[in-house]
């Protein structure tokens, strides 16, 4: 869950079971249900996991130990992920905004150094995006998904199509929509 939007559909589509009710914590990502006895913890876990996310129920202990470990290992590649990102970002923003620093041909450079982070960067928005599509679900991350496509695609066709990336350059009025 990464918005209110998602935390507000969980206890929905929770509440929408007889006698139960559900308060999700966005911060913590953990909801507590109340539910009569009728209604089995799995069936709880597959209601949510239906309206497209994912649950489990509560684990013991030493079974806890493995999950943070596993949230760890989650976290550390969340880092990674974004160290490289700003790695390859930065050239690009600091040649798009700095007209003294552009060389010949250095919108090349920027299209190679955009295109990993457009794709492979904002990969875990596009995989939630998708699959809040097909739960017919608009979240957080599909408005992130929607306009890193709708940048990058508009600067691939600027660049190959608008003469976009002449070093000091200003788009022309033509190409601004």
């Amino acid at each position: 869950m990464t918005c209110a939007a998602c935390v507000r559909r969980v206890e929905k589509k929770l509440g929408k079971l007889d006698g139960v009710t559900a308060t999700v914590n966005l911060a913590t990502g953990r909801a507590r249900v109340s539910h009569p006895a009728g209604i089995s913890p799995r069936e709880l876990v597959e209601t949510v996991e239906k309206a497209g996310y994912t649950a489990a129920l509560p684990e013991p202990p030493k079974q806890r130990r493995r999950a943070e470990a596993d949230a760890s290992d989650e976290t550390r590649e969340q880092r990674r992920r974004l160290l490289i990102t700003v790695l390859l970002a930065l050239p690009v923003l600091v040649l798009s905004m700095a007209p003294d620093l552009q060389f010949r041909n250095w919108q090349w450079l920027c299209l190679v150094l955009a295109a990993p982070v457009a794709v492979w960067g904002a990969w875990p928005f596009h995989t939630r995006a998708v699959r809040g599509l097909r739960h017919s679900t608009a979240t957080m991350d599909t408005l992130v998904s929607l306009g890193v496509i709708a940048s990058f695609s508009w600067s691939v066709y600027a660049l190959f199509l608008g003469g976009a990336g002449d070093p000091g350059m200003r788009m022309p009025f033509s190409l601004v929509p």
